[in-house]
């Protein structure tokens, strides 16, 4: 069967997903979750038990969750090397190595920033100590990458990587929480400009806003998540 991609809204980090599999150009569908409404519902638990996109449901017809694990599973069907590289050479080390860093730390640095913007019951002392962690947290995160980037277009080499899309999908929060500028650091810049100028990236994010972009002859549609919950739930 075609793969079904689960990617999240609003300003989800599967959207870089979506764009990796635009590179990758093999067959596809999408289902748009709204993460601050249906992700919540119980049912979503037969999907995922802890209520989370992204979530790739496998050509086997398999739920499998966790960017890293979805990642790999694109990886080891590129046949082409479109988004990666040969597996033993250093540039999928390299690939590996950024990769790594951005799902863990990277990522985690904007958690006190969301956990203050999506807190029930307003408490500005703790919201105000939460923003005040996270901005440095994420600053400290910033400055790491900036030091790990090479002088390269995109992350690794001359060409967009799972780890691009991966950069993609939680590098815009930095403007979503107000946190810094961008051009404090500028080979991130340069990099997230050429990977958010890219077509696959503009697809995935009109996409994520609700549009109904064309994308590449790979993309074959979306399916409503009720569908696939009662299709593929556990």
């Amino acid at each position: 069967m075609t793969p079904i991609l689960l990617y999240g809204f609003p300003s989800g980090t599967s959207m870089g997903l979506v764009a990796a599999l635009e590179w990758l150009g093999q067959p596809y569908r999408l289902c748009r979750v709204d993460m601050l409404g249906e992700m919540r519902d119980p049912s979503y638990a037969r999907i995922n038990a802890r209520h989370e996109t992204p979530v790739l449901i496998t050509d086997e017809g398999r739920p499998l969750t966790e960017t890293m694990a979805i990642a790999a599973y694109l990886e080891a069907r590129d046949a082409d090397l479109r988004i990666s590289f040969d597996p033993r050479s250093p540039e999928a080390d390299r690939m590996h190595q950024l990769m790594g860093f951005l799902n863990t730390g990277f990522t985690g640095a904007f958690t006190p920033l969301w956990v203050a913007l999506e807190l029930e019951q307003p408490d500005p002392d703790y919201q105000a100590a939460l923003r005040r962690f996270g901005r440095g947290a994420v600053l400290e995160r910033h400055d790491k990458l900036e030091a790990m980037v090479g002088e390269g277009r995109y992350l690794v080499g001359e060409h967009p990587t799972l780890a691009d899309a991966l950069l993609a999908g939680v590098a815009r929060w930095l403007e979503y929480h107000e946190v810094a500028d961008i051009g404090r650091w500028p080979r991130l810049q340069a990099i997230r400009a050429r990977v958010e100028a890219d077509p696959a990236i503009l697809f995935a994010t009109e996409l994520e806003n609700g549009g109904s972009p064309a994308g590449s002859a790979a993309f074959q549609g979306q399916v409503p998540l009720r569908e696939v919950i009662e299709q593929f739930g556990a």
